[in-house]
């Protein structure tokens, strides 16, 4: 611990597990306390399990057993009343937010079901989500402030989401992360003479739920599905390293977490509206896309 984030309060949505879990923890380590917020509960149309209260429970632990303060609410950010109304819990309790790390992601895949609503239910969460997270801390950023917003690089690398397999869900998963990019470019400027930061991560293939999942495994492994057998890990995993140019078949979520304490820390200071891939070379490795 180097105390980078010192003094400052980190707003993360998506906190009860993977990625913002690991942003929460590891600002926490650098000093920041938190204000963690997640949905904990299902989405009809994602299906793979999101987190739980539980989940939640042990950010929230995680962080104390850190020594640090944390407010966790439950919040949707599709909702934005949700939002404000967990973010202002947490600057009456902790005093400020500095950090917000607009995390929360799905990707609804069509299993066999190629539901309308996974492409709302996508763009709600990945695109609407984080301008909901945006809109709800600006009034409260003071100057010099850092915002992170989560991407993918599915919005860099057409067609790594449109398939029948993933179906309106994967496609606005791949449309929100591409909008996204503009979004956060659009923001830096706007929020510029404040001092104010907004750059986005964008990773590759990462190890959380939304890609350890039987319909994720389906996806890598059509053959198996076209035998009527379900794939699993095991069977899946080898394929997940063909995507990356370095020979790995994801990052983890502390390899983002690594850059998010960078970017919410006053190194990044003038560093604003980038687009930082953590993706093991798989941009250059599919410049036009898997299929091109």
């Amino acid at each position: 611990m180097t105390g980078k984030l010192s003094g400052k309060v980190a707003f993360i949505t998506g906190a009860a597990r993977g990625q913002g879990r690991a942003h929460a923890l590891a600002m926490a380590r650098e000093g920041a306390d938190i204000i963690a917020v997640d949905i904990c509960r299902d989405i009809a149309s994602n299906p793979y399990p999101l987190a739980t209260p539980d989940d939640l429970a042990e950010t929230e632990r995680s962080v104390k057993e850190l020594g640090r303060r944390i407010v966790a609410r439950v919040a949707d950010v599709r909702e934005r009343h949700e939002l404000r109304d967990a973010l202002e819990a947490g600057v009456a309790d902790l005093g400020r937010v500095d950090i917000v790390v607009a995390n929360a992601g799905i990707l609804p895949m069509a299993m066999g079901n190629p539901d309308p609503m996974g492409f709302v239910d996508a763009s709600d969460v990945d695109l609407v989500g984080v301008m909901n997270t945006v809109a709800v801390a600006v009034p409260h950023l003071p100057d010099g402030s850092s915002i992170i917003v989560t991407g993918s690089t599915a919005g860099m690398i057409r067609g790594t989401t449109t398939s029948p397999d993933m179906g309106p869900g994967g496609a606005g998963y791949g449309w929100s992360k591409r909008v996204v990019i503009e979004y956060v470019e659009e923001m830096s400027l706007h929020l510029a003479p404040k001092m104010i930061r907004v750059n986005a991560i964008h990773p590759t293939n990462c190890n959380t739920h939304l890609l350890q999942n039987e319909g994720m495994y389906g996806v890598f492994r059509p053959d198996l599905k076209a035998e009527g057998k379900t794939a699993t890990r095991e069977d899946a995993e080898p394929l997940f390293s063909l995507f990356q140019a370095m020979p790995i078949p994801y990052v983890e979520p502390e390899d983002m977490a690594h850059l998010g304490v960078f970017l919410a820390s006053d190194e990044s200071r003038y560093i604003t509206g980038q687009q930082i891939r953590v993706d093991a070379g798989s941009l250059l490795k599919w410049p036009n896309g898997p299929g091109g």
